[in-house]
């Protein structure tokens, strides 16, 4: 016998043979993993992103680009029913024991431990706090995740508990074990998978070679019984009508061994499509839109397609005409900001021209990026030969002042050959007497001095620039040295003016 007690208790064991498997991508099909790909979930939230469970992973696929972007790898041994809560910040898997995951930082929230045997079935209640799950213990228990403590065991299975769905009209009806058993199904084969038709008062099983339908309402009573597939079938999904506009009527679906996907609707329970796919199917699932179908298979293979809207009635005639969406014009949209841009001026209106952006000057060019390069004396040397070229005292001063706060002076200076140095020595010749700036030339010119005084005699022009430059600095002491005198001769000339009565009339 193979019950249902309020929910579903599934014995069988699945296969795992693994077929070679496909590298790259074909008609939407790609490598998932090395194992069979036990569960696939969406995200009951926009973007609806995809979980699938394969091997000893959940990895996290976007649903756009159909890439991976988070990879859940903290299970010992195999993962199975990796589920997103119904608000997709949450992820719950089974193993070894229950794992609540947080699938954007990838932490490991909670382990639910208190199962005997691997746990291969979890799911959160629709009230985000709490999470169910079934393990190869014959047992059923209710998690609080946020003390993460069991609440209580639920026991009556008599077989592995492999299956788990709640109902969407209560969140207190489940379809797997309770106790005590409100309703027994005899499925009269191991069953693999349970989902409730929308509504809730109608539960669908899959086992064998079967898929059955059982009316709630009635006690449990069996409706109808679907035999399309010719190998066990593994998994079943709804596919919910994609929002309150959309014409096409929910649908059931299911995957089977026998390489199969197909779609029943749900009046008679007729199949309306059949897909082909090119290894066993273990798992089938639905985004909420109804927009992406995700198959599962044992060689580790994992189907995307993206379903193609009706074009027209079935019966071949004119496609409907679609109708155009025209976004609001708000600031949040880009339109906003570039509105007016390709209207013409008229005669009568003004023209204010609007000033280009202000392009960088070389070696403001050459400082931004010296970080970007391996040597970041190269870009300084190329920065301050820049600011030499313009002949501009001001140029030049800043730059030797930016460079000494970013500690870039000895790397600028040094390193040059003869070439490199005569523009820096006739800049220092021609400036060091500046008043505004003699401070810095001197402290400049004495670095270079230190520098370069080993290289003294090898270039006759850098020998003659040094000579002229040491003219320079002694001219300039004499200098300073007869405005000094004459200073020290008019400070008591001063003094005594400063001093003198001022005269007064009389």
């Amino acid at each position: 016998m193979y019950n249902l007690c309020t929910a579903l208790v599934a014995r069988h064991q699945r296969s795992q043979t693994r077929l070679p498997i496909m590298s790259g991508k074909r008609d939407g099909r790609f490598a998932a993993s090395v194992g069979a790909v036990t569960c696939i979930d969406f995200s009951p939230v926009y973007p609806y992103n995809y979980a699938v469970t394969a091997s000893t992973r959940v990895i996290i696929y976007d649903a756009h680009t159909r890439k991976p972007i988070t990879t859940l790898s903290r299970f010992k041994d195999k993962a199975y029913s990796g589920t997103f809560r119904i608000d997709g910040k949450l992820l719950v898997a089974g193993g070894e024991n229950g794992f609540v995951f947080d699938p954007k930082s990838q932490t490991l929230l909670r382990q639910l431990k208190g199962h005997e045997r691997p746990v291969h079935t979890t799911r959160f209640s629709p009230s985000k706090m709490h999470v169910l799950s079934g393990s190869d213990d014959a047992t059923v228990r209710w998690w609080d995740v946020t003390a993460g403590e069991q609440v209580f065991r639920l026991e009556g299975h008599t077989d592995y508990v492999r299956s788990s769905a709640c109902s969407p009209s209560s969140p207190d009806t489940w379809a797997t074990g309770d106790h005590p058993c409100t309703m027994t199904l005899d499925h009269g084969a191991p069953v693999e998978a349970t989902v409730f038709l929308p509504g809730g008062s109608l539960l669908a099983t899959a086992g064998g070679t079967e898929i059955r339908i059982w009316s709630m309402l009635a006690g449990g009573r069996l409706l109808a019984r679907l035999a399309n597939h010719q190998k066990t079938v593994t998994s079943l999904a709804v596919a919910q009508s994609a929002g309150p506009a959309a014409v096409s009527a929910p649908r059931l679906i299911s995957g089977s061994l026998d390489a199969h996907v197909k779609v029943y609707e749900l009046d008679a329970f007729k199949v309306t499509h059949v897909s082909k796919y090119p290894a066993p199917v273990m798992s089938v699932a639905i985004s909420a839109n109804a927009a992406l179908l995700a198959v599962g298979m044992a060689d580790g293979q994992l189907s995307v397609r993206k379903h193609s809207h009706n074009k027209g009635p079935a019966g071949g005639g004119p496609a409907k005409a679609k109708k155009v969406w025209k976004s609001t014009l708000t600031a949040a949209s880009y339109r906003y900001f570039v509105r007016g841009t390709t209207e013409k001026p008229s005669k009568d209106d003004v023209r204010i021209s609007q000033p280009g952006m202000r392009r960088l000057a070389p070696y403001d060019h050459m400082l931004r990026h010296f970080q970007r390069v391996p040597c970041p004396s190269v870009p300084y040397r190329a920065a301050l030969d820049a600011a030499l070229a313009t002949e501009q005292v001001e140029v030049v001063a800043n730059l030797l002042e930016e460079l000494a706060a970013r500690s870039g002076l000895f790397a600028a200076l040094g390193g040059r050959d003869a070439q490199g140095l005569l523009p820096l020595l006739t800049h220092l010749v021609k400036h060091l007497s500046d008043p505004r700036h003699s401070d810095l030339f001197i402290g400049i010119a004495n670095r270079l001095l230190d520098i370069y005084a080993p290289a003294l005699g090898v270039s006759e022009e850098v020998d003659a620039k040094l000579r002229l430059l040491r003219e320079r600095v002694t001219l300039e002491a004499k200098l300073q040295a007869s405005l000094v005198q004459l200073q020290g001769t008019l400070d008591p000339i001063l003094h005594a003016a400063l001093n003198q009565q001022p005269l007064t009339e009389e």
